[in-house]
């Protein structure tokens, strides 16, 4: 074999998706920004885009393909057009996370910052250039980490639709040429691409993102609970409005900002953030309500629509099951495992690195060997796929909720010598509970997404070897097969409709009250 072009190869197919990914990523950043100040400054806008947001969020990237296939193929030459639609694909996974980091990062602004724009009469450009983009910035690279992570597992999924498809075949992806490795079970060359796209995960992380975070610090470290900014990030953005501001008293801001009360307030700090909430609350609850009426309306109307509904309900049922069994292995290790490092170890930087590095590796890059080395078993494969696509963000949410624990806990339990049942109980449990929420969120969302290839999946080798695998039952099965076998798209949309139903009544009623609950507590 040999080793040097196949490396050759691996490294221009591992470009290509790069660029891709960087594409994506700059198209996100972008549209999240503008969308994300959108949402922060004006009312009428946040009551609309917040919960479209949230519901875009909810659905597996198979959703979009119906568009993408009407769209986007029909480009001349269709090599852009292949490749745009991968493009639109990760841009469906990376955009909402970071939409609601600009929304949040320009939300949570002291009002006084509001109030120097006002005095100095600041027009829409200069609120953009010299408070929009220093706030958000820090919080848009924060969300950009993680965006990228989730890009990759897309990236490698939307190249695997591609290539099971030969109309819409990209001509380089380093996704594409590990599954037809794996699936040809050339497991040199296939052990030596993963090696290949580890090595561009580590070198994005060095040489892209480590640098602007380094550069983020410049504007923002993260702010504390409540309505108030730390000095440095007062005294950056007075220096930023100092840069630009052309009137004489420029110098006197610190003291003006200080002493004057102004009367007309910013729009945004009218209502108090509790009321906001429960607003958006009452507006997520109208929306649900109206879907899973529209739903019911259209499929007793149709009796097409009934017997379609009749393999959806049993399918939604199964991967539910599937989903949180996963999840509650994921709890298990992962609760464990965090109050170790956190608590007892104490040390979780030289840990987090290994997670990182293992975490980078999407399972749809293993999904081949995890197929062929569970014997084609469906049901295991699937409950593997799941564990892995959920159990990073639990352990990361937990780690990273940790870090701003108060160090008097540690004291206060060294000086009592609280250890064993009682530590556990009172301390490091209630201590994780905010990240273990944010995690538990984020993790099962990832866990119905990956539900597309975990339930389903089927490649062609180079060498014309074919994997497969497939559950019996399962709405993840159900849409991918609905558009791979059937085309029935009536059946997609339908299915779809009810997974959007399900998420968001889980959402509503669980997830954003748990919110609360914790707010009420830990706020």
């Amino acid at each position: 074999m040999d080793w040097l072009g196949l490396l050759g190869t691996l490294v221009v197919d591992a470009s290509a998706s790069w660029a891709r990914m960087f594409a994506a990523l700059f198209i996100s950043a972008i549209l999240a920004f503008i969308f994300g100040v959108l949402a922060a400054t004006s009312k009428t806008a946040e009551k609309i885009i917040i919960p479209i947001v949230d519901i875009l969020q909810t659905l597996p990237i198979l959703a979009f393909f119906p568009f993408v296939i009407a769209v986007f193929t029909i480009i001349e030459p269709p090599i852009i057009g292949v490749n745009a639609a991968v493009v639109f694909l990760i841009i469906t996974s990376m955009l909402w996370n970071m939409i609601f980091g600009v929304y949040e990062a320009i939300k949570t602004l002291p009002s006084e910052f509001f109030e120097v724009t006002e005095i100095y009469h600041f027009d829409f450009w200069s609120r953009v250039r010299r408070l929009y983009i220093p706030a958000a910035y820090p919080r848009l690279v924060e969300q950009s980490i993680l965006s990228w992570a989730i890009g990759l597992f897309y990236l490698v999924t939307s190249e695997i639709f591609s290539t099971g498809n030969k109309n819409y075949t990209v001509a380089y992806g380093i996704g594409s040429e590990l599954v037809k490795l794996g699936a040809s079970q050339n497991y040199a060359a296939y052990i030596l691409g993963i090696v290949v796209f580890v090595v561009f995960v580590i070198l994005t992380r060095l040489l892209f993102f480590k640098p602007l975070e380094e550069h983020s610090t410049r504007y923002l470290r993260q702010l504390p609970v409540g309505n108030t900014a730390p000095t440095q990030l007062r005294q950056v953005f007075y220096n930023i409005l100092e840069r630009g501001l052309k009137s004489p008293y420029v110098g006197r801001i610190r003291r003006v900002t200080k002493d004057i009360r102004i009367v007309k307030r910013h729009p945004m700090h009218l209502k108090e953030p509790q009321a906001e909430s429960k607003e958006l609350n009452r507006l997520y609850i109208l929306i649900v309500f109206l879907l899973a009426a529209f739903v019911v309306y259209i499929i007793a109307s149709n009796h097409v629509l009934l017997s379609d509904e009749l393999q959806i309900l049993p399918a939604l049922a199964f991967s539910f099951v599937r989903v949180w069994s996963a999840f509650l292995l994921i709890s298990l290790i992962a609760i464990p495992l965090c109050i170790y490092l956190v608590f007892i170890r104490k040390n979780t930087t030289k840990y987090l690195v290994l997670f990182q590095v293992l975490a980078s590796i999407p399972a749809t890059i293993v999904l081949p060997l995890i197929v062929q080395g569970l014997h084609s078993n469906g049901e295991a494969v699937a409950f593997v796929i799941f564990f892995l696509s959920g159990l990073w963000y639990v352990v990361f949410g937990i780690i990273a909720s940790t870090r701003t624990l108060p160090p008097n806990i540690f004291e206060v339990q060294r000086i009592f010598g609280i250890k064993g049942k009682l530590a556990w109980k009172n301390i490091y449990i209630k201590a994780i509970i905010p990240g273990f929420i944010t995690g538990a969120l984020t993790g099962i969302a990832a866990e119905w997404n990956a539900s597309i290839v975990a339930e389903y999946f089927t490649a062609t080798g180079i060498t014309g070897n074919t994997i497969t695998t497939s559950v019996g039952v399962g709405i993840g099965k159900l849409l991918d097969t609905a558009i791979s076998n059937t085309a029935d798209f009536q059946l997609m949309e339908l299915a779809l409709l009810n997974l959007v139903v399900m998420i968001l009544i889980l959402n509503t009623f669980v997830w954003k009250r748990a919110y609360r609950n914790v707010a009420k507590v830990y706020g």
